[in-house]
């Protein structure tokens, strides 16, 4: 009885440490990607199709006059000026960066303490794995 119980202990402590192998490494590679996304949060989360881009003032101008209606009636289409659109691309662009910088900052917090409590975790039963096997 007492032998099948020290089996079932030893893995159980095994399959804690391995689960928390894994989830350190996965939590160490989000984390790091958090961090590059912070170095360059206008280009984090980048995707091809997002429209308007804010790469550039003259890119986000472009985007919007496309993304205009087209119609035959040249008359009836009003671009905004450039005064209004510098002051659409800043503020689209420091709400961005504003959004990811936060992403990534929630994103790396969450990173450490996971890495904390699987560091913990690992550690415990690793110990407690080496007395089981002295006993």
């Amino acid at each position: 009885m007492e032998k099948s119980q020290r089996i079932a202990a030893q893995i159980y402590g095994y399959t804690v440490c391995v689960v928390a192998v894994i989830t350190f490494l996965t939590f160490a590679v989000t984390t790091v990607n958090a961090l590059l996304d912070k170095s360059d949060p206008i280009h984090a989360g980048w995707s091809n199709n997002q429209s308007p881009s804010l790469a550039s003032f003259d890119n986000y101008k472009m985007d919007i006059i496309r993304s205009m209606p087209q119609n035959k009636d040249v008359n009836t289409i009003t671009i905004p000026d450039d005064n209004s659109l510098r002051s659409m691309y800043n503020a689209a662009r420091e709400d961005k960066i504003q959004t990811e910088l936060h992403r990534a900052n929630q994103s790396i917090i969450i990173g450490i303490l996971m890495i904390l409590i699987t560091v913990v975790l690992f550690i415990t039963h690793w110990k407690w794995m080496k007395r089981m096997a002295t006993a």
